[in-house]
Parts: structure tokens; C-alpha cells; sequence
């Protein structure tokens, strides 16, 4: 972590070479508006088209972007797995590639965090895109998801699977991770004790290209996912310990004994 830096921004990107140049135009300009040193992590999940090309100039342009790159596919847990162990902010941020999250919602969202008085309100902010901008086919898909997902996991998150998403660095720091789970970021971070607000955000249609996940390539996958991460939540330990003593007077007296 670099301390004098405030904000990280991690987005997973695959095939976006239609979005590239407007998302890293818009993203700069969003960021600039917080005040603080913040830098972009690009996760570029082994794009086939000219995603890298793009990038690679844009890097030459902007001081404040990193790019990753993923020798193969992965998905998206993979690559937001790598953009987090990446990033050396005090904050991490997330968003998707294809501007259906507004990255002008980050410098609305990152004040949430902390109360007017300056203490942490919470841990983690998950953005729900309550009026969203897709196919009623897909919307549809969504609440069933969400409401599927909620029943089987004893959740109350009305959209887990959004990217846009605010965590202060201790939420992410060693979280192990596994192929879908970031449709369950909320839930994992609840399960390490830390506190997550959930607030309406907005959600644009897509900028450009085409959507790479749909119904009969994640249905079935996120249901298996699902059944995991419910698993995990019954199974997660939860105690609280305090030694006995002081350590200090232990040796002492282990001293005097020996003597």
C-alpha cells in the first residue's frame, strides 16, 4: 500500500475496444474531481481484439493508469483477484468496462464511508442499480437471480452481482478468492465482520460492443456458486478469544522459578 495514495480503481475489461478510449477519458475526469492521488488499474482478462493496443497508448497518455494483462482468460473473479493485489490504495473502487457504471458516481459514493463528523460509517459501499437499463428479458433474469440468491444465502442485498463498488483496503486484504465469487463480494466481506451499505445507483446503457455473459453462460454457474458461498456462510468460524495474563509478568516469574 503507498499511503499518500487515496483511491484505487480496479476495472476488468475483455474484448472493450469499442469503450476503451471513452472510459479512460471519463473515468480521468472523474477522479480529478475527489481532490486526492488516485490511480486506475486496468485488468485487460486476455483480450483478443485491440483492447491492448488501445491501452497501451492511453498508458503513454495518463500517469495515473496501470494496466494488467492476463496471459489467458480467466473471468471476472480472476481478474479483479489481480487488480486487487495490484492496487496501493487506501480505497479500492470498482466498475465494469462497458460504462454501464457511471464512473461519475464514485466521487458521490466515496463521502458515504465516513459521517460528518469524520468516523467510518462503514466498511464498504455495493452500488444497486434499481432502475436499470437492459432488456426486460434480462431485467427479469436479474430479480430472479437476486431473489434466488437472498433466499439461499440469508442475504438482503437487492443486486450483489453490480461492479460498482467502494471498500476501504482492510475489507479485501487476504480474501481469498474462487471462479464467481465476485457475484457475492457483500455477502464474503459481511463473513469477515466488516459493514456494507447498499445505495441506488445509476446504470447506463451499454456505451458500445456487446455484452459477454448472458443466461445460458452463467445461470447455471452462478447457482453452483451460490450453493458454495451458502456453504461457507454456515460453515464460517466465528468466536472471540483474549489471553489470559500478561506475558510480560508470565516471564517474570519463569525467572524466578528457574533461579
Amino acid at each position: 500500500m503507498d499511503d499518500a495514495l487515496y483511491l484505487s480503481l480496479v476495472i476488468p475489461v475483455y474484448n472493450e475496444q469499442e469503450n476503451i478510449p471513452v472510459l479512460v477519458e471519463r473515468v480521468g475526469a472523474a477522479l480529478a474531481r475527489i481532490g486526492k492521488p488516485f490511480e486506475v488499474v486496468i485488468c485487460d482478462d486476455g483480450s483478443t481484439d485491440e483492447t491492448p493496443a488501445l491501452l497501451a497508448v492511453a498508458q503513454q497518455q495518463h500517469p495515473w493508469l496501470r494496466v494488467l494483462r492476463m496471459a489467458r482468460n480467466g473471468g471476472q473473479s480472476a481478474a479483479f483477484d489481480a487488480g486487487f493485489k495490484a492496487a496501493r490504495g487506501q480505497i479500492i473502487a470498482t466498475i465494469d468496462g462497458d460504462l454501464q457504471n457511471d464512473p461519475e458516481e464514485i466521487p458521490r459514493l466515496l463521502p458515504m464511508l465516513d459521517g460528518p463528523d469524520g468516523r467510518p460509517v462503514c466498511d464498504m459501499i455495493t452500488g444497486w442499480r434499481k432502475d436499470r437499463h437492459d432488456t426486460r428479458f434480462r431485467r427479469l433474469q436479474t430479480r430472479l437471480a437476486n431473489r434466488i440468491r437472498n433466499t439461499l444465502s440469508d442475504e438482503t442485498i437487492q443486486d450483489s452481482a453490480s461492479s460498482l463498488k467502494i471498500y476501504r483496503r482492510e475489507c479485501l486484504h487476504g480474501l481469498q478468492l474462487y471462479n464467481g465469487m465476485h457475484r457475492f463480494f457483500p455477502t464474503l466481506v459481511k463473513m469477515r465482520g466488516f459493514t456494507v451499505l447498499e445505495t441506488p445507483v445509476k446504470h447506463s446503457p451499454r456505451h458500445a460492443g456487446t455484452a459477454k455473459y448472458g443466461f445460458r453462460n452463467r445461470a447455471f454457474r452462478a447457482f453452483i456458486d451460490l450453493l458454495a458461498v451458502r456453504w461457507m456462510k454456515k460453515r464460517v468460524l466465528r468466536y472471540e478469544v483474549s489471553e489470559v495474563g500478561s506475558p510480560a509478568i508470565v516471564s517474570e516469574t519463569l525467572k524466578k522459578v528457574r533461579s
